[in-house]
C-alpha cells in the first residue's frame, strides 16, 4: 500500500507543478488548439489555449511508476512486492505512451495545419491496432515466472487472458490467444475512442478517467491482497483468490495514473488553461484498457467506463439515424455538444456527467465486491 501512495503522491505533484510549465512551452510553441467551425459557437473562445498536456500526465504516470518501484524495495516481502519492472508494467505503460503518441501526432498535425483536421481517421485507426495488437501479443506470449524460495514457480500468468472476463476469466469462454488478441485490440479501440469522444468539455475527460483509473487502483490492489501467487493467503484453502499477474504493479499505475490525471484537472478545469488534447485522451484510454484486460474484468469495463460508453452510443445512434432516415437525434454529437446546445452550461454538464461516471464506477465496484463475498461464502 506504502508504494501505491506514494506513486499517486509523486504523479499528482509532478502534474500539477509540471502543467504550467506545460502551459508556457506550448503557448511559446504556438500550439493552440484549433476549434472546429461546425462545433458550438461558443467554443469559439477557447481558441487558441494550449493543447497536448496529455503529455505531462503520461510522463508523471511514468515518473511515479519509477518512485513507487523504489518505495517496494523497503517492503519486508520482495517475492510478493514484485520489486523488479515486469511485463505488466510494460504493457500498461506501452499502451499509454504508444496510444498517446499516435494522439500527439494528430495534435501535431491540427497544430502545424492551423485546422482541427489533424491525423486521418484511417491514420488513427491503423496506429490504434497497431499499439493494440503489438502489446496484445506481448500480453497474451509471455508468462510469468514467478517462483517461490525454493524455486518452485508459483505463477505462470499472462497479462491477458484466453478467455473472456467479467468479474474473473469465465473459462467456458475460451477464444484462444489469436483470438485474445483481436479482442484486445477492440477493447484498445473501444476504450481510446471512448475517452477521445469524451474529451470535449473543460475537464470532463479527465475528472471521468480520475473515477475509472481510481476504481482499477481498488480492484487491483483487492486481487493483491487476495492473490493466488501468495503462499500465506493459499496457506488456507478456503480462501477465494485471483488469478491474475503482478496485481500491485497495476493498482501502483492505476493510483498514478489517477493522481496524475487529479493534478492536471487543477489546470485543466473550466475555464481550461490547458488541454489534454488527443495525446492525453488516447493515452488515458490505452491505459484503461489495458487495465480491463490485466485484472480480467473485460466485460465489466462497458460498466466502470459507462459515461464513455453513453457518449460513444450517442455518436454512434446520430451516424446511423442521419444515414438511415435523413434526421438527427441529438441536437449535436457527442452527447455533452446536444446539452450545450439545449442550454446548459458547460460546468454543470461536466459535474452532472462526472455524477453519471460516479454511478457505473459504484456499480461495477459493487458487483466486483459482491462476486467475492458470494465466493468467499
Amino acid at each position: 500500500m506504502r508504494a501505491v501512495i506514494v506513486a499517486i503522491g509523486v504523479a499528482f505533484l509532478v502534474s500539477l507543478f509540471g502543467t504550467p510549465l506545460a502551459i508556457k512551452v506550448f503557448t511559446r510553441l504556438k500550439a493552440g488548439q484549433p476549434i472546429r467551425a461546425e462545433g458550438p459557437q461558443m467554443h469559439q473562445g477557447k481558441k487558441g489555449t494550449p493543447t497536448m498536456g496529455g503529455v505531462v500526465f503520461i510522463l508523471a504516470t511514468v515518473i511515479a511508476y519509477v518512485a513507487g518501484h523504489l518505495a517496494l524495495t523497503t517492503l519486508p516481502d520482495a517475492q510478493i512486492a514484485q520489486v523488479e519492472p515486469t511485463i505488466t508494467a510494460l504493457v500498461l505503460l506501452g499502451l499509454m505512451v504508444f496510444s498517446g503518441a499516435v494522439g500527439f501526432i494528430d495534435d501535431f498535425l491540427k497544430v502545424r495545419k492551423r485546422h482541427s483536421g489533424g491525423l486521418s481517421a484511417r491514420g488513427k485507426l491503423l496506429g490504434q491496432i497497431l499499439v493494440g495488437a503489438l502489446f496484445g501479443v506481448i500480453a497474451l506470449y509471455f508468462p510469468s515466472t514467478m517462483t517461490d524460495s525454493s524455486g518452485a514457480v508459483t505463477n505462470t500468468e499472462t497479462v491477458g487472458s484466453t478467455t473472456l472476463s467479467f468479474i474473473r476469466d469465465i473459462p467456458a469462454l475460451d477464444v484462444s490467444k489469436i483470438g485474445a488478441v483481436i479482442i484486445f485490440i477492440f477493447v484498445v479501440m473501444a476504450a481510446t475512442n471512448g475517452v477521445n469522444l469524451t474529451d470535449g468539455l473543460d475537464g470532463l475527460a479527465t475528472g471521468a478517467s480520475v473515477m475509472v483509473l481510481g476504481a482499477y487502483a481498488v480492484i487491483a490492489f483487492w486481487q493483491y491482497r487476495h492473490w493466488c501467487a501468495d503462499p500465506a493467503y493459499t496457506a488456507n484453502p478456503n480462501n477465494y483468490c485471483y488469478a491474475v499477474r503482478d496485481p500491485l504493479e497495476i493498482a501502483l499505475i492505476a493510483g498514478a495514473a489517477a493522481g496524475a490525471c487529479v493534478g492536471f484537472l487543477w489546470w485543466n478545469t473550466s475555464p481550461a488553461r490547458i488541454f489534454m488534447g488527443d495525446t492525453g485522451a488516447l493515452g488515458l484510454g490505452g491505459l484503461i484498457a489495458g487495465m480491463a484486460m490485466s485484472t480480467r474484468t473485460v466485460l465489466l469495463l462497458p460498466i466502470i467506463g459507462g459515461l464513455f460508453v453513453i457518449i460513444t452510443m450517442s455518436v454512434v445512434i446520430q451516424i446511423i439515424s442521419f444515414k438511415t432516415t435523413g434526421k438527427r437525434v441529438f441536437r449535436m454529437s457527442p452527447l455533452q455538444h446536444h446539452f450545450e446546445l439545449a442550454g446548459w452550461s458547460e460546468v454543470n454538464i461536466v459535474v452532472r456527467f462526472w455524477i453519471i461516471a460516479g454511478i457505473g464506477v459504484a456499480i461495477a465496484l459493487g458487483l466486483f465486491y459482491s462476486d467475492f463475498l458470494a465466493n468467499m461464502g
